[in-house]
Parts: C-alpha cells; sequence; structure tokens
C-alpha cells in the first residue's frame, strides 16, 4: 500500500504538476492509495473555508483512510525522533515523525515531497515513492 503525505495531496489540490502529482495520478488505479488520519487533518487545516474543505475531503474519500496514532506509534516515533536528533537531524513536523513511523511500521511505501522523510529513508530504512525510478 502506498501513503500519501500531506505535501502532495496539497500540491495534486492545487493542479501543480511534478513527479509526485503525476505519479498519483497514473497509479490511481493500480495502486492502493491511503491516506492517514493525521494526514487527513493536516490537509484539510490548510483549507480557506468550509467550501474548500468540504470539496478536498470529498475527494480525499477516494483514498483508503488509515488510524495510524497509538500510544505504541507515538513512542516509536518519538523516539526516532531522538536518534535523529542526536545525529544532528531536526524532524520539524511531528506529524512527518508519527507518518514515518506507521509507515516503517505497517510496512507501506510513502510518496512525498518534503525532506523531513529523507532521514527516516536514510537513517529506519522508510520506503519511497521515487517517480521515475524502477520500484522494487
Amino acid at each position: 500500500m502506498v501513503v500519501v503525505d500531506t505535501s502532495v495531496l496539497v500540491d495534486w489540490d492545487r493542479g501543480r504538476s511534478n513527479a509526485e502529482t503525476n505519479w498519483l495520478r497514473n497509479h490511481l488505479q493500480a495502486e492502493e492509495i491511503a491516506i492517514t488520519d493525521l494526514i487527513l487533518c493536516e490537509a484539510l487545516r490548510g483549507c480557506r473555508d468550509e467550501a474548500q474543505a468540504r470539496r478536498l475531503e470529498g475527494w480525499l474519500a477516494l483514498f483508503r483512510l488509515l488510524h495510524g496514532a497509538s500510544p505504541e506509534l507515538a513512542r516509536d516515533a518519538a523516539a526516532k525522533y531522538r536518534t535523529l536528533r542526536q545525529a544532528g537531524i531536526t524532524v520539524v513536523s511531528i506529524v512527518d515523525c508519527l507518518t514515518a513511523a506507521f509507515c516503517l511500521h505497517e510496512g507501506h511505501s510513502l510518496l512525498h515531497r518534503d525532506h523531513d522523510y529523507d532521514a527516516f529513508e536514510k537513517r529506519f530504512g522508510l520506503a519511497v515513492i521515487h517517480p521515475g525510478e524502477a520500484r522494487a
């Protein structure tokens, strides 16, 4: 399963074309695509008004909604954050920490446009979709 990060959803919603939004467009039917409850919240909080929120929520309903928050996940995300911090890497968003930990725990791949995830990929083996590269 592929979890789509807010960074891609925002670009998609704004009609931006890039490698990640193109990948998403081309794989909507071929892949099982999901978002987490935290990604849903993060995407909806950026809406300017209720009309935009309703439109976005209708579009996001196309994706499978995964419930990613649990005490176990919170502890794991915090531990990974501390590990990265000790290595001199600061992850800006706690939602990104939780999303990365969730994907690692559940074995999901992640489609993103956010540098916060790079350290999770390098240090912990987070499976990331790199559009244009062959998928293993």
